[in-house]
Formats: structure tokens, sequence, C-alpha cells
């Protein structure tokens, strides 16, 4: 079943002179017990950032998933939320399999690898009806699946990307680090016959960061020369 464009309607740009980064860096989840949801995440191999208590009763932990840009808090009155009523926070895996038993080895309480025959059904509670047994067909991107929940209930939902769409940005795993960097250096060789005297990494860093930004090679190509130009006459 393919999904149908519900709308093209763009959002309004304030006009700037480069677009400012807003980066989600934290998603906050509601718990009942902070030591119990501490040991949790710990035991799946979680990153401990923080265990920040204040003399107000305020309390914050923060852990970051393995590879993730993204971290998660919970703790003592940083929330009114009920706990367990975060659902379906996605977690992005390059190998869907590989995580399930990873999480699995590391004590989460985790589904079988699945993929939805209904749209949606991914985000049903386990054991609803609409959802195949195994990993999607070929492992098509974003097809496979499998759930886990925390002591309380919050419910995290792994998803198979292995190939990005179109504007998406690239995930930098090792495989794709590298691809990108040959990416690079051939565009590079492309530019560099022509180009003003600069050194590499003026281009490469500022072509990286427009193609993890989800440009197309060729957008990101004319950012890098606009930003060798700009670096060469002061303007940045």
């Amino acid at each position: 079943m393919s999904p149908t464009q519900i709308s093209d309607e763009k959002t309004t740009k304030v006009p700037t002179a480069e677009a400012v980064d807003t980066k989600l860096e934290v998603v906050v989840i509601p718990v009942s017990d902070v030591d119990r949801a501490k040991r949790f995440y710990g035991n799946l191999g979680w990153r401990l950032d923080a265990d920040l208590a204040f003399g107000n009763g305020v309390r914050v932990v923060q852990l970051t998933p393995p590879g993730s840009a993204c971290s998660i808090q919970f703790g003592q009155n940083i929330t009114a939320s009920a706990p367990g009523s975060a659902q379906s926070l996605y977690l992005v895996v390059s190998d869907i399999e590989a995580a399930h038993d990873d999480l699995a080895a590391h004590g989460a309480k985790i589904s079988e690898v699945f993929h939805a025959a209904t749209p949606g059904a991914q985000f049903q509670r386990n054991g609803a009806s609409g959802r195949i047994s195994g990993p999607a067909p070929n492992h098509a991107t974003y097809g496979s699946f499998a759930t886990f929940s925390d002591p309380d209930g919050n419910s995290w939902l792994l998803q198979e990307i292995t190939t990005r769409l179109p504007g998406r940005g690239i995930s930098l795993d090792v495989a794709s680090l590298t691809e990108l960097l040959r990416e690079t250096e051939e565009r590079h060789g492309q530019y560099e016959p022509t180009a003003p005297k600069h050194h590499w990494s003026e281009w490469y860093s500022a072509y990286i960061v427009a193609r993890e930004r989800g440009r197309t090679p060729d957008e990101a190509a004319k950012d890098a020369a606009l930003h060798v130009e700009q670096t060469r006459s002061g303007k940045k």
C-alpha cells in the first residue's frame, strides 16, 4: 500500500543570511522510580551523561543511546506527564536483527522483528493485528520494526533505515561516513582544477555539513564552493 501525499503546503520561511541550526537535543520521559529507570537504561548500554540533584527537590538524569545525537532525561519534578505516557519513541538502526539481539541480551523485553501489513501497525501494542513476523522483504528501508518498553511502560520503536529518502540527511555510521568521504573526495577533485587557492578542509567541511543536512551532491558542491569564496573574501 502506497502512502498518499496529503499536502505540499510549504512552511513560511523568514529570510536570513544563513539558516540557524535548531537541533533536537533531549527528550524528557516520565518515570515513577528514577533509580530503577537509570538502571534499566544503563543496562542497555546507554551512556550516563549526568545525574544532578538540586536542593529544591529537582533531580535530572540524562542518558544517551549509542551513536545518538539526542539524549533522554528523566528525574524528579521535571515533568507533569504520567509515568509511562511516552509512546513509540523512535530508535533508528541500520541492522534491525543485530539491534534486536543486542537489546535482548541487555535485558530488554523486546518484540520479535516485524513489518507492517497495514499502515500504523507498528504503533499498536504487541500482539495487535497488522504485524507480519520478520523483517520487510529485502529489508526495505524504513520497513522493519521491533518494540520494547521500560519498566514504567514508556515504549520504544526500533526502525531499520538503510537508505534515507532524499533531503533527509545521512546517517553517519562508519560505512556511511566512509562512502560520504569518498564522494566528497570525488566532488572536490572535480572542483579543484578551476578553484581558487584554498585548503581542502574548507571545502570538505562545508560539503559534508550540507550533505548531512539533506542537500543533494550538486547542491552541496555549490554550497562548498560558496563557502570557499566567502572565506577568501572575508565574508564569513
